[in-house]
């Protein structure tokens, strides 16, 4: 609503000084024909005046002219943008059902070909081994995914809620011979260290629903990585695989791996911000105001000027 109002403001200003100036203009000259030694005094005010009329209605429709097609593209690029945010409206909202169901699908073995798996990013898989938790990672600051929540909170600047880490650890898959990368879940502050919660850290062998992800790129602002103090802000997994000798291969542990006392599962984030409607309404409505504003200024006052007056009609 407030750019409606700046736009509404800005629209009005502009014809306020296109008047002044074209007045201003009149004026200048029709003081220098007053001025000028050629030309008597007397009929000096009645030239300036008539040519200055004659000239400011030519000037006049000129710029209004101009102005009326220069104008004109307001509405035009308003209602423009409006239609492609609702084609990317519509975009987001099959890219966001296209992910609910590959996070929901039937899981299936997860394959080890690395370009098999760069196309199966939130893709469900299952594995079989044993965790080797002397080698964890963790990712932090991080906060627990709470989906109902995190739709509420679109577009906020901040968020609230409590931050933790997420807990990465190696996993020996048995059956394909390697080890892997598993996000076994959210921690809280106080449970980072695995001290804190033995009673969470799984021996002997257990099979493994996850989701594959792939590796992140920095985004600007983010801290560096600093595997030194092992504090992961973002998904390197090829640095992640240098530290821990396993393959360049991630996975999110489903809710259904948590255990008590240990990291919660489920932390794979599908919400996407879909903000497109409120996009589309601001530009529609920018549309139909200035195409109101263009319809009142150009026109009505054209149909205006051409309707007889009623003193003019024959009796």
């Amino acid at each position: 609503m407030s750019s409606l109002k700046t736009l509404l403001v800005s629209h009005h200003r502009m014809f306020t000084i296109l008047t002044a100036e074209r007045n201003v203009v009149c004026i200048k000259r029709a003081f220098y024909l007053f001025r000028s030694p050629l030309v008597k005094r007397g009929n000096a005010r009645s030239i300036g005046w008539r040519q200055c009329s004659s000239t400011a209605a030519k000037t006049a429709n000129a710029e209004d002219s101009f102005f009326k097609w220069f104008l004109l593209l307001i509405p035009v690029s308003t209602f423009g943008l409006g239609t492609w945010q609702v084609k990317r409206r519509k975009w987001k909202l099959q890219l966001i059902d296209d992910l609910n169901k590959l996070t929901s699908a039937e899981p299936i073995p997860l394959p080890v070909d690395p370009h098999e798996l760069g196309q199966m990013e939130y893709r469900r898989v299952r594995v079989h081994g044993r965790y080797d938790h002397a080698k964890e990672l963790y990712i932090l600051p991080r906060s627990p995914v709470d989906p109902e929540k995190e739709a509420r909170e679109a577009g906020r600047l901040t968020s609230s809620g409590e931050t933790g880490a997420n807990v990465v650890t190696p996993f020996h898959c048995t059956d394909l011979g390697i080890s892997i990368l598993v996000n076994r879940g959210y921690v809280p502050k106080q449970k980072v260290r695995p001290e804190t919660r033995m009673k969470g850290q799984v021996e002997g062998e257990v099979e493994l629903v996850g989701v594959v992800r792939l590796t992140e790129q920095r985004r600007p602002f983010m801290p560096n990585n600093d595997a030194d103090r092992n504090r992961w802000h973002y998904r390197d997994l090829d640095a992640m695989s240098a530290i821990t000798g396993a393959e360049p291969i991630l996975i999110d542990a489903d809710f259904a791996s948590t255990i008590p006392g240990g990291p919660i599962g489920g932390q794979t984030r599908v919400t996407l911000r879909n903000e497109h409607m409120q996009y589309v309404i601001t530009w529609y409505g920018l549309c139909a105001a200035t195409s109101y504003m263009w319809y009142m200024k150009f026109i009505k006052k054209i149909k205006m000027q051409h309707t007889p007056s009623p003193s003019n009609c024959p009796g």
